[in-house]
């Protein structure tokens, strides 16, 4: 779709099924498995949104997915499907790995950084955008590699150290950040202490990439906030102060987990913010 001068391209790495309890933490099954139904396992499937943004001067891609890494046990435990994939959806889009300028992290769980990296015919793990630069907070590379006990599973070292060089990496030591002339990364905390949204603006029109700060349509609602979430009490300030905003200067809001609902605007509904879907 076209955002002012931009395009944004709904770039997806296929998807992958978490425990629901989790997903939605305090908040009882009988409340949200109506719209996410889980599967015999307590599973729910989530989406990998990628968004491609096409600006005047940079190509520019937001998380990369899961990757193709890893092994038939871990595909099976996390439900990875993979009918499509991240290159397979920039190809599908006219773009190939050498054409992406930037790689925007919002953190570095390995369902948002795992296609940072690829394996080469030989094996050996190298950048798959070999001519980008990838962004992530400082604070959230230190967090990655300085993992415990709670978070070590979500950082896979595979996914990043391979890019710790000043050719690819930019580490960012900012709450704002403009990258390119309307795209600014946004340090919202919350899920990870330095996880960062993305804010887009183009000739007045305004998007928000939520990242896992709202990972799907029904994480709008207040209590909404996952069991992943390291801050919680944080997610929820953040959260009101974002959607207060995005409501008031209607922007478009893009959802990285919601295996139904993409982006869309906010509207008030039975006194609580819902979408009204963009396709």
């Amino acid at each position: 779709m076209k955002l002012g001068a931009f395009e944004i391209y709904p770039v997806n790495d296929g998807t992958m099924y978490l425990d629901g309890g989790a997903v939605f933490g305090i908040v009882p099954r009988i409340l949200w498995e109506k719209d996410y139904p889980p599967d015999e396992k307590n599973r729910i499937p989530l989406s990998l949104h990628c968004p491609l943004i096409v600006t005047r001067r940079y190509k520019i891609l937001i998380d990369t997915g899961v990757g193709t890494k890893h092994n038939e046990k871990f595909c099976q435990i996390y439900g990875i499907r993979k009918e499509s994939n991240l290159l397979k959806s920039l190809h599908h889009f006219g773009y190939e790995p050498k054409d992406i300028d930037l790689v925007i992290n919002t953190h570095l769980h390995f369902d948002h950084a795992g296609g940072n990296t690829a394996l080469s015919e030989t094996g050996k793990i190298v950048p798959t955008f070999p001519k980008a630069r990838y962004f992530v907070q400082k604070g959230e590379m230190e967090a990655a590699i300085h993992s415990n006990e709670r978070t070590r599973a979500s950082y896979l070292t595979e996914n990043f150290l391979p890019l710790d060089s000043p050719q690819y990496l930019s580490l960012v030591d900012e709450d704002i950040v403009e990258v390119d002339k309307g795209v600014t990364l946004i340090k919202t905390g919350g899920h990870t202490q330095h996880h960062q949204g993305v804010k887009i603006e183009s000739e007045g029109h305004v998007a928000f990439f939520l990242g896992d700060l709202i990972p799907t349509a029904a994480h709008l609602r207040y209590p909404y906030i996952s069991g992943y979430d390291l801050f919680p009490l944080e997610t929820l300030k953040n959260k009101k102060e974002i959607l207060k905003q995005a409501f008031e200067e209607h922007w478009l809001l893009i959802f990285q987990h919601d295996i139904k609902v993409h982006m869309g605007y906010l509207k008030k509904g039975n006194e609580r913010f819902e979408i009204e879907e963009v396709r």
